[in-house]
């Protein structure tokens, strides 16, 4: 999943990556719904009179190693008397088990609460009890959808459209596809817009529901969309946003160029290729294109 995620130029991994970030958040809501369960109140709901003095004593930073997505930096909750034993990371704990296989489906809603659920108590096992699961999931989740609908900047500088197919085991392992979509704001910073699951494979149809739910949380317009050559995906990008620009992806051209040559001239053609997309004005890429031709591959269109 992480090598397609690359080649097609989405940011799911890495320092500031999209898996890093949700394993993060998925973790942090699942240890504070734990140590929510163990105190008995919720942060600042401490009841008058209660049996007990033991409360919230801030967090400690710990890194654990996810096999998905490399070291994840989680702030793990302490309370004052020091008998908190998390559970879904365990004190010495150094590498995640199960968590990072689910975070993809989970925010990107292909899971029911459900099967959230049956994958919660399948990570707690019989440690803690029924109830101490599904309020864990009822937070994990409420964390989720707060991700998924929270509000977007009016205008977009540019937004990364793509589809990435994973593998998904729900029963069985079947290929499901994943919609990206990650929007740089005017000031330059990315922003991981949503991620949704789609039924079947990549199409138009699909994309005008995903655009038209970034349109309704507020984006009324962005600049340029970079997408793949997907029939019909321009005219949707059209249908919400007029004045847009459609700007295919570098790296679809690139895999595209590679379609007309054969596999053994591949290397050669990567270096012949980078001059044209890195040059700085049409121009200068024209010149790079022409450099190409002169060498013989005259097969190589406009």
């Amino acid at each position: 999943m992480v090598a397609q995620a690359q080649e097609q130029g989405l940011a799911l991994t890495g320092p500031d990556g999209l898996l890093k970030q949700l394993t993060k958040t998925v973790l942090e809501a699942a240890l504070t719904a734990e140590i929510t369960e163990h105190l008995g109140h919720s942060k600042h709901g401490d009841q008058p009179g209660r049996e007990g003095t033991n409360v919230r004593n801030g967090s400690r930073t710990k890194t654990v190693i996810s096999d998905a997505v490399g070291p994840v930096e989680v702030a793990v909750p302490r309370d004052r008397e020091g008998t908190f034993e998390p559970v879904i990371v365990e004190k010495r704990q150094r590498r995640l088990g199960s968590v990072d296989e689910i975070v993809l489906s989970l925010y990107a809603k292909g899971l029911t609460t459900g099967e959230i659920s049956a994958h919660f108590a399948e990570i707690y096992g019989a440690s803690v009890s029924r109830e101490t699961v599904s309020r864990i999931t009822d937070s994990v989740v409420a964390e989720m959808e707060e991700w998924q609908s929270r509000p977007l900047d009016e205008c977009y500088a540019a937004m990364f459209i793509d589809a990435v197919v994973v593998k998904v085991r729900d029963g069985q392992v079947s290929n499901r596809v994943f919609y990206a979509a990650i929007g740089v704001t005017l000031e330059g910073r990315k922003d991981v817009l949503g991620i949704w699951a789609g039924p079947g494979g990549e199409g138009a149809k699909f994309w005008l529901q995903v655009l038209q739910d970034l349109k309704n949380r507020g984006m009324k317009d962005v600049f340029f969309v970079v997408c793949d050559g997907l029939k019909g995906l321009p005219d949707v990008v059209a249908d919400v946003w007029p004045r847009a620009r459609v700007q295919t992806c570098v790296i679809h051209l690139i895999r595209n160029s590679f379609r007309i040559a054969s596999k053994r001239d591949w290397d050669a053609l990567k270096k012949d290729l980078k001059p044209i997309y890195t040059a700085a004005t049409a121009v200068a890429a024209e010149v790079a294109l022409d450099e190409l031709r002169r060498r013989g591959v005259a097969s190589i269109p406009r």
